[in-house]
């Protein structure tokens, strides 16, 4: 039987996703271009055998629109008989992506497939592809007549169902960037980011060489002087369980990045010299109630488990995506899953949560983790706009 292996993966530093963050300058495409082009020299792979370039996006529109996928590949010096797809799992597009290629190997009908992920968040505004439509339509407006809600609404829905307090969250996002910054300081993040040059303020080049939203002095005191980001009447009068816990400070933030994994099968890599990091051991995608909306992590990680034949103390290292703390706590509390093995090196609180390119960017931080502390199974998951979520489990080669 085939398999399918991770040769190498590589994301670009986070920026923060503002007219003034370090990534401001770079337009989308050649941001995802030198994720790409960063993978193809440090893999030495002939970019002429790559059968395919499958990449997320969330924001299709303007300068990540026209198949964005296709201009990154061009950009990045892919031959033009190279093709490219850009595919929408909203949050978990690349993971999405890392599924499809994987997929296409295992299946035989690819040999060799990139699997990337872009969001320009700065010059791309979250939402702003839907430009003040309706994006649901009659059918779904007469399934839910009360209404769906906004993602920051559903992360205070989930924590008023589970009853964590303002204090639990803001302590979970303060060992985020507690544990970010360690990893920066200790060199952990080295192998896994292609730094790049990018127009300062006065446009000249300048290196951008560190995710930018990582604050190393960030504490549960100082987190605890935000106010609610979501809080309106609105939501109040039909949700009067919430009490108003999430912020700005326990969310993950607005960022610009880019990320690029190489996926091939073991007989493939052997016949081209290429050494794998990691098997593909398996995939879930779950639908759950899209009013909650983020909780589709906990029956995706049974799922995939359950695929897999492991239990979940089989796993050595978990990165689960910290769209909000209590993403992660609600997670955590139906699981049981100790906390010192997830998110070791800081989440996306910390690091950034650049949409279309954070599956890669988990998956590259994990193949980084499981290596670092020598762990063999590592187990990936993220939540998804409309009560969606991937899980991988991947095994240290």
């Amino acid at each position: 039987m085939r398999d399918a292996v991770i040769v190498d993966a590589v994301r670009t530093p986070i920026g923060k996703g503002k007219p003034t963050g370090r990534l401001a300058g770079v337009h989308p495409v050649d941001l995802h271009a030198h994720a790409i082009r960063s993978l193809v020299e440090r893999t030495g792979i002939d970019p002429a055998l790559i059968d395919d370039v499958i990449s997320g996006a969330v924001g299709q529109i303007g300068e990540q629109s026209m198949n964005t996928a296709r201009w990154a590949a061009l950009a990045a010096g892919l031959p033009e008989s190279v093709p490219a797809v850009t595919v929408d799992r909203q949050c978990g597009s690349s993971q999405q992506a890392i599924h499809f290629a994987a997929q296409g190997v295992l299946s035989g009908a690819y040999d060799i497939a990139i699997a990337s992920g872009i969001e320009s968040m700065g010059r791309v505004p979250m939402g702003s592809q839907m430009a003040g439509k309706d994006p649901f339509g009659a059918g779904v407006a007469a399934r839910y007549p009360e209404g769906l809600v906004p993602q920051g609404i559903s992360a205070e829905l989930i924590a008023a169902n589970w009853g964590f307090s303002r204090e639990q969250l803001d302590a979970y996002s303060a060992e985020s960037h507690r544990r970010a910054a360690q990893a920066w300081a200790d060199g952990k993040f080295a192998g896994e980011v292609a730094a790049l040059k990018a127009p300062g303020p006065d446009g000249t080049l300048v290196d951008v060489t560190t995710d930018e939203s990582v604050r190393p002095g960030t504490t549960p005191e100082v987190l605890a002087g935000l106010k609610p980001a979501f809080k309106a009447d609105l939501w109040s009068e039909r949700f009067p369980q919430i009490d108003w816990r999430v912020t700005a400070g326990n969310s993950s933030p607005i960022n610009d990045g880019a990320s690029a994994v190489l996926i091939t099968g073991s007989d493939t890599a052997k016949k081209l010299g290429l050494e794998p990091r990691a098997r593909l051991h398996s995939f879930s995608v779950v639908g759950d109630d899209p009013l909650y909306m983020l909780t589709g992590v906990i029956p995706a990680t049974r799922k995939v488990l359950d695929r897999a034949g492991l239990k979940l103390s089989d796993i050595d290292a978990f990165e689960v995506n910290e769209a909000f703390a209590s993403v992660v706590l609600a997670w955590q509390a139906e699981l049981g899953a100790d906390l010192d093995k997830v998110n070791i090196n800081g989440g996306a609180i910390s690091i950034g949560h650049p949409l279309g390119a954070s599956g890669g960017r988990l998956m590259t931080t994990l193949l980084s983790v499981l290596e670092q502390t020598g762990g063999r199974y590592g187990l990936q998951t993220m939540c998804e706009a409309g009560g969606l979520a991937n899980a991988t489990i991947i095994e240290r080669l």
